[in-house]
């Protein structure tokens, strides 16, 4: 498989990028900024440099098509302000599914946040980034032309992963290593059955691709 991943350099990307190229895939990450490629190149992955916040939709699509899958990791980052979470939490996120849908690449996984919501109250800067995600996921879901799966880790974590996770439409809140969030999205781009799940992650008791197995068979008797 050829997989695009926005947000090409983020900790959960050039995770997701190892096990892709450790497994035989071919990954292409976006990137913003040259000067981030050579990690990129470490990871086995492509880099690919565009930037969300300024790029058109026919650029992006560009770098889509031909592919088999695309990967929403994006984000403006713990640091920045409300501003930068409307212009990559929402609206980037609504630009590459365009694109996706443009390019004709209809797997498509968002990494959102857990309690993610359109309807989200307050101004504080996590509320704006909350009804951000919650505002783009819906974009995505809403696209007939996209086969997409909406992942919504619990609190991330730079502990070693365990491979241990508990994967559900709710799970409660938890802590997640990207290692495991990473391994998640690997296997349920392998797993096209678990398209239109919107799923919570967090570190539990079943092994990767037992949760990923369950929960596409889950949401196939739903």
């Amino acid at each position: 498989m050829r997989i695009v991943i926005a947000g090409g350099h983020g900790q959960i990307a050039l995770r997701l990028e190892r096990l892709l190229a450790a497994r035989g895939d071919e990954a292409a990450g976006l990137i913003r900024k040259p000067e981030q490629a050579d990690d990129l190149r470490e990871a086995g992955a492509e880099p690919v440099v565009c930037d969300l916040e300024s790029a058109t939709l026919d650029e992006v699509a560009a770098h889509l098509r031909g592919a088999d899958a695309a990967v929403f990791a994006a984000g403006a980052g713990p640091g920045s302000g409300a501003s930068r979470k409307d212009t990559v939490d929402r609206a980037a996120a609504v630009l590459f599914a365009d694109a996706a849908v443009r390019a004709g690449v209809r797997r498509h996984l968002v990494v959102s946040a857990m309690r993610a919501d359109p309807g989200h109250q307050g101004e504080e800067v996590f509320d704006v980034y909350l009804r951000a995600k919650g505002e783009a996921d819906a974009y995505v879901q809403a696209q007939p032309d996209l086969d997409w799966t909406i992942l919504r880790p619990g609190l991330l974590t730079d502990d070693a992963g365990t491979g241990q996770v508990t994967l559900a439409a709710s799970t409660g809140r938890g802590p997640i290593p990207r290692d495991d969030v990473a391994a998640v999205l690997a296997e349920l781009l392998a797993t096209p059955a678990t398209a239109g799940l919107t799923l919570e992650l967090i570190t539990g008791e079943d092994s990767v691709s037992g949760a990923v197995r369950s929960a596409a068979e889950a949401g196939g008797e739903g």
